[in-house]
């Protein structure tokens, strides 16, 4: 095949422009820089071609190319004009690949889709790592699921993993700016690069990873219907990874402008570290959805060894020219093309090994009633089954009690004011150690923090108090009485427990809770709300804010 690359030479327009040849296709190593794709041609074959993607494309038809691929990039500075390859590539019946990390670009490719299947020709963006792979390895690990609760995505290259400049900008004008990420079924604003995370590979490799913008995160909801969907991206060198962090949370607070104008330096400095840290890296793909069996999470790894993870973002355009007559012609992301074992195929000859795993992912509160879960009424499960972020809403009745203590007591704790058919919003977040329970009585918040101690226990703190519950399931109903407590760490003598008669249950395929707090010594009640909340969960709603 005669393939075009625009950005031949660079980091990885450079490694798919090698592939191709091995494979024996026909090469032009394209770019602004005619003595970079000389040079390149000189090592390593192709045919060199000055080429400015921006200007006038007419070179392109003396050579008549059957694909063209963009490696080029920053996709998101584009500019007005951003598809004007493609168009190019529909109005002459050349085939159109990109390597596109950027989720607006990869997913504004499919407004193409009629023209390109009119010309008979594929036109796909996000051919790389992202999405072509993730989304290939999602597909096969959600097979048997009837739900995905969570998509949970990370990259991890290397140290010595050559940086262009244009991979270092996506990274930096992401950084510190405002993104939106799907979490509970709805998007939630986050800033790139923070929430950081230590993701675990295989042979030892741990490294923290910190939330970016991939066209996963705005593609996946709506394909895969998650409720969840996360992705990652970590550096090797804790100086590089803590200082981006850093940078990332002064450039949100408006401390500093844009990073991209610091690119030049950062790119210095990196290639100044370059030598220091390792030449292996890693992806990783989880999915925890719920099967037959239950919760499950399920795990694709990848792991390049001997700097041959640069490879890997040109693996999916060259399975996709390998596999080009199975490819449905039209203009769109690149989303499972292929299955995974294809992209794997074409890793032969490098040095990657991949595998996938499984292991029960239970939520908190099934772990800590072990078999009782069983019994538990279907809605009151589901109340319960948090893997990432749960949303629910309802309407409740609230009464307080009169005396000081009970006045008290609900200042201290923000217990709601009185009131009937009080708007009620409960946000549930799942961590490494347990559950955070925030609920909005109206515009009244009040938080707990769950963790299970031991079997059929969990404790419930509420600012310096915390309180072990025995959970107990009688009359298909969820019971949560206080059995010890806590103030600042030491130990609360028993007469100064508070009572709680506190019970979640079903009502015509509805749940139902009902909660009554009574202060210690018979001072009486100090709050009670009882009520009912649904899931808000809704696939009709996948469309980001930052999308248009």
């Amino acid at each position: 095949m005669k393939v075009l690359i625009l950005g031949g030479y660079g980091s990885f327009g450079g490694r798919l422009a090698r592939l191709l040849l091995l494979d024996g296709d026909q090469v032009w190593i394209a770019g602004r820089h005619p003595e970079k794709a000389k040079a390149f041609a000189a090592r390593h074959g192709g045919i060199p071609l000055g080429l400015d993607r921006t200007k006038s494309l007419t070179p392109i038809c003396g050579i008549d190319p059957d694909m063209i691929v963009d490696a080029a990039g920053p996709f998101q500075t584009y500019g007005e004009d951003p598809y004007r390859v493609v168009r190019f590539c529909i109005e002459r019946g050349i085939h159109y690949l990109d390597l596109s990390d950027d989720a607006n670009f990869t997913a504004g490719i499919g407004k193409l889709d009629r023209r390109a299947e009119q010309a008979g020709i594929v036109a796909l963006s996000g051919v790389s790592s992202v999405p072509a792979i993730s989304s290939a390895a999602v597909e096969a690990l959600a097979s048997g699921f009837t739900g995905i609760q969570l998509i949970n995505m990370a990259i991890l290259p290397g140290n010595r993993a050559p940086r262009g400049r244009s991979v270092m900008a996506s990274i930096l004008s992401q950084a510190g700016e405002p993104m939106e990420v799907w979490r509970g079924g709805r998007w939630r604003q986050a800033r790139g690069w923070s929430q950081a995370k230590t993701v675990t590979l295989d042979k030892g490799i741990r490294r923290r990873a910190s939330l970016i913008g991939a066209p996963d995160i705005l593609l996946f909801p709506d394909r895969f219907k998650a409720q969840s969907v996360i992705f990652r991206a970590g550096l090797e060198l804790s100086v590089m990874q803590r200082g981006l962090e850093i940078l990332s949370w002064l450039r949100g607070r408006r401390f500093l402008p844009g990073l991209t104008c610091f690119l030049t330096f950062l790119h210095w400095f990196a290639k100044i570290l370059e030598p220091l840290g390792t030449d292996r890296g890693g992806m990783v793909v989880e999915v925890t959805g719920e099967s037959a069996d239950g919760f499950e999470k399920r795990s694709w790894q990848l792991l390049a060894e001997t700097g041959d993870g640069p490879f890997i973002p040109a693996i999916p355009v060259l399975a996709i020219i390998r596999n080009l007559k199975d490819i449905k012609r039209g203009a769109r992301p690149c989303l499972a093309e292929l299955p995974l074992q294809r992209y794997e195929d074409a890793m032969s000859g490098l040095a990657v090994e991949t595998r996938i795993s499984s292991k029960p992912c239970p939520p908190v509160f099934q772990q800590i009633l072990g078999e009782k879960w069983r019994a538990l009424p279907k809605t009151v499960q589901r109340s319960h089954c948090v893997q990432d972020i749960a949303h629910f809403s309802g309407r409740c009745e609230v009464t307080r009690g009169t005396g000081w203590i009970a006045r008290f007591a609900a200042g201290l704790f923000g217990f709601p004011g009185p009131g009937n058919n009080i708007p009620l919003t409960v946000t549930k977040t799942r961590t490494i150690k347990g559950e955070i329970w925030e609920r909005n009585f109206g515009r009244r918040i009040f938080r707990s923090f769950i963790t299970p101690s031991k079997p059929g226990h969990c404790r419930e703190r509420f600012r310096v108090f915390t309180f072990e519950l025995a959970l107990t399931v009688q009359d298909n109903a969820l019971y949560f009485p206080v059995r010890r407590g806590w103030f600042l760490g030491m130990p609360l003598p028993a007469i100064f427990l508070p009572r709680s008669d506190a019970r979640e249950y079903e009502t015509d395929e509805a749940f139902r809770f009902d909660v009554a707090l009574y202060a210690p010594f018979g001072a009486g009640l100090i709050v009670r709300y009882e009520g009912s909340v649904s899931p808000e969960y809704s696939s009709a709603s996948f469309s980001s804010p930052l999308r248009s």
